[in-house]
């Protein structure tokens, strides 16, 4: 009989980067749900703390660590506070990435060196401290999940950002098969458009364009990402390393000409999908309107979007 039991992180200890809000904050959920304290590590001084409080109201352990992960000292100095705390470290999820928007025949190379140190420099930096830690326990073992994004793979961004979350992917295959040596794992997840607070600028219209285009029918949620997380953070993914597993509806199998249609309703509909978003704009301490929706958030997402699909 399959051993239900695989997926049990109970006593497991484990941090999440960019943990605060959006994705981050889904994984640490997913994590303390399923049994782990969690470390929450960002650099929101404000909103950081309540998350920890909520995994701790969840009956786990939990901190706040505030952390540059473009910063090696203090990247390193994050993982020895964690594990501090905690006593040791068996699951790290490197979340934290930023986009900045932009036509690249415009972009400033501040703006470019900004995307990669965050997305591209700060994963490494997290995973080296991480697996430091790791090869220092007993017995010696870990899992890493880092977050990329369907963008590795699909041209939808620019070169920044896409560049950024590919080298994701590949860096998560050559570090797993450089560690698995030690039994650590190295995994990442590729999300689509997710709505955290990133999108809460993203017009009505562009989220209906994205049901029509995910053959699944619905924009994704942090919490479609709990079960990625739960199974790449426990003994259930013990023979899986250097996998990018793509949770994205289906919708980078579309060709984007026309809409799929539907035969039945989605799982989730239109109010189900901002119930997280809500909350996290809540945090932020932002308003919004029924849908969820401020375009102050991020106007220049409002702007991309309003440019694209030519509405006010």
């Amino acid at each position: 009989m399959p051993d239900l039991s695989l997926f049990d992180l109970t006593g497991k200890k484990a941090l999440v980067t960019g943990g605060a809000v959006g994705i981050g904050r889904g994984c640490a959920l997913a994590l303390a749900g399923a049994g782990a304290d969690v470390a929450i590590v960002d650099l929101d001084a404000k909103t950081g703390p309540k998350t920890a409080e909520e995994i701790k109201a969840l009956g786990r352990d939990s901190l706040f660590v505030p952390c540059d992960v473009t910063s090696k000292d203090q990247v390193q100095a994050m993982v020895a506070r964690v594990v501090g705390q905690f006593g040791r470290l068996d699951i790290a999820v490197n979340n934290a990435g930023i986009g900045i928007l932009g036509a690249d025949e415009e972009l400033e190379q501040a703006d470019w060196d900004k995307v990669i140190a965050v997305n591209q420099t700060g994963v490494f930096l997290c995973c080296q401290a991480e697996a430091q830690q790791f090869l220092r326990q007993k017995p010696i073992e870990g899992k890493i999940i880092n977050t990329a994004s369907m963008s590795a793979t699909i041209c939808n961004c620019n070169a920044s950002y896409n560049s950024s979350k590919a080298a994701v992917v590949q860096m998560t295959r050559m570090l797993a098969a450089e560690w698995g040596t030690y039994n650590i794992n190295v995994n990442c997840v590729s999300p689509s458009y997710l709505l955290t607070p990133m999108h809460a600028s993203t017009p009505v219209v562009v989220r209906e364009r994205i049901r029509e285009l995910t053959p699944l029918g619905y924009v994704e949620r942090p919490e479609d990402l709990f079960g990625a997380v739960m199974f790449l953070a426990s003994a259930a993914s013990n023979y899986v390393t250097g996998l990018d597993l793509v949770v994205d509806g289906g919708h980078t199998l579309n060709a984007w000409l026309t809409p799929l249609g539907r035969a039945v309703p989605p799982r989730v509909n239109p109010e189900e999908e901002i119930v997280q978003l809500k909350h996290d704009l809540d945090a932020l301490g932002f308003d919004y309107d029924a849908d969820g929706i401020n375009p102050d958030v991020h106007p220049e997402v409002a702007g991309a979007f309003k440019a694209a699909f030519g509405t006010e």
